[in-house]
């Protein structure tokens, strides 16, 4: 295959992979039905702008940011296993921490001081044991843990283009994190973040994650989704408890009630995620050339579809535990469990959770 037509297939991935009404699940599957996206766009008749694909590609060049496609060998290994994971990242800054196992820090935007102290503590301390701060760059928790960890290594999602700051009070925040550390989004250059764009930021957030603390939140929190996603991606799930007399503890009790593991200092989270560190620390360190998956009759013929089913209880039980008793990874298992969730043959909770339908 010469450099040229690679070049232009990847041209025809993202001119797919931004069209109108195309996302992560229907790129898959016109992937899959037609086996490649340049196919996809001539045969399906999808209405895709090659010449905007060559352009948003020409501006992540002069603005020194990388297009990842999910085949690419670069494409980080947690997103990957997601179902389906994000058929395009744009990346901007150290793109070598992608490789390093990350833990999710976020929270409540108008975070109290006590909440403030402990996701700088944390986010410093967890640095400093080696893990990357993944976090979603608003106003409170989220911007703590990203200024403790500039030194250390921290990821900013964004849920608008990568060239958007938002919120415009973090600026210079932004700026630290594109020279030391690394700024990612799934959204067209230029693109401005609307409402639908904040829940598929947060799947980004803890898919880059090995697990993810919840310092504060409300009843009503977005970090609540973050919370949710973690234990379906079958990440684990951590929260900071908060007395009850203060709302921005009302979702971090409610988390912990649910199963979630409590968190008081860096080392409740690491003693948490030291299985998921363990069993990542090769897996972010990819080797060979990824082929897209094909999720059109995925899984199966391997028997593991069907032992989880039958592990599964009535009772929901750690996704973890079925996991060890199905023989195969948490991540694996939480892939396999939104398949049945979808096919109505099983349920996922809150903290982690999965039972039978």
């Amino acid at each position: 295959m010469s450099a040229g037509y690679r070049d232009e297939q990847r041209v025809y991935w993202l001119a797919l992979a931004r069209a109108p009404q195309v996302g992560p699940v229907t790129f898959f599957q016109l992937l899959a039905k037609y086996g490649s996206p340049q196919e996809a766009v001539e045969r399906a008749g999808i209405r895709a702008s090659l010449d905007s694909a060559r352009r948003e590609l020409d501006d992540a060049a002069q603005l020194g940011a990388t297009v990842l496609l999910s085949e690419d060998e670069a494409y980080p290994a947690g997103l990957r296993e997601l179902s389906p994971p994000p058929p395009v990242l744009t990346v901007l800054g150290d793109i070598s921490l992608l490789e390093r196992p990350a833990i999710a820090l976020v929270g409540a935007r108008d975070a109290s001081a006590a909440g403030r102290k402990i996701a700088r503590e944390l986010a410093a301390s967890l640095g400093k044991a080696g893990l990357v701060i993944a976090s979603g760059l608003a106003r409170g928790i989220d911007g703590e843990a990203h200024q403790a960890a500039l030194p250390t290594g921290t990821i900013a999602v964004l849920a608008g283009g990568v060239d958007q700051i938002y919120p415009p009070q973090h600026e210079a925040l932004y700026h630290e994190i594109v020279s030391n550390g690394l700024v990612v989004s799934e959204r067209a250059f230029g693109r401005r973040a609307t409402a639908q764009d904040f829940p598929r930021r947060n799947r980004i957030i803890t898919g880059l994650a090995v697990g993810t603390v919840v310092v504060e939140a409300t009843e009503r929190s977005g970090s609540l989704i973050s919370a949710r996603m973690a234990g379906e991606q079958g990440r684990e799930v951590m929260a900071v408890p908060g007395s009850p007399l203060d709302r921005r503890a009302a979702g971090t009790n409610r988390l912990l009630r649910e199963g979630a593991t409590l968190v008081r200092h860096a080392e409740d989270a690491l003693e948490a995620v030291a299985s998921q560190i363990e069993d990542t620390t090769v897996r972010f360190h990819p080797t060979l050339p990824f082929d897209p998956p094909d999720n059109s009759g995925a899984g199966d013929d391997d028997g593991l579809t069907e032992r989880i089913v039958e592990a599964l209880s009535p009772t929901p039980l750690p996704i973890a535990d079925i996991a060890r008793a199905t023989g195969c990874t948490a991540r694996q298992c939480a892939a396999r469990l939104m398949e049945l969730e979808l096919e109505g043959r099983a349920l996922t909770h809150a903290g982690g959770l999965a039972s039978r339908v």
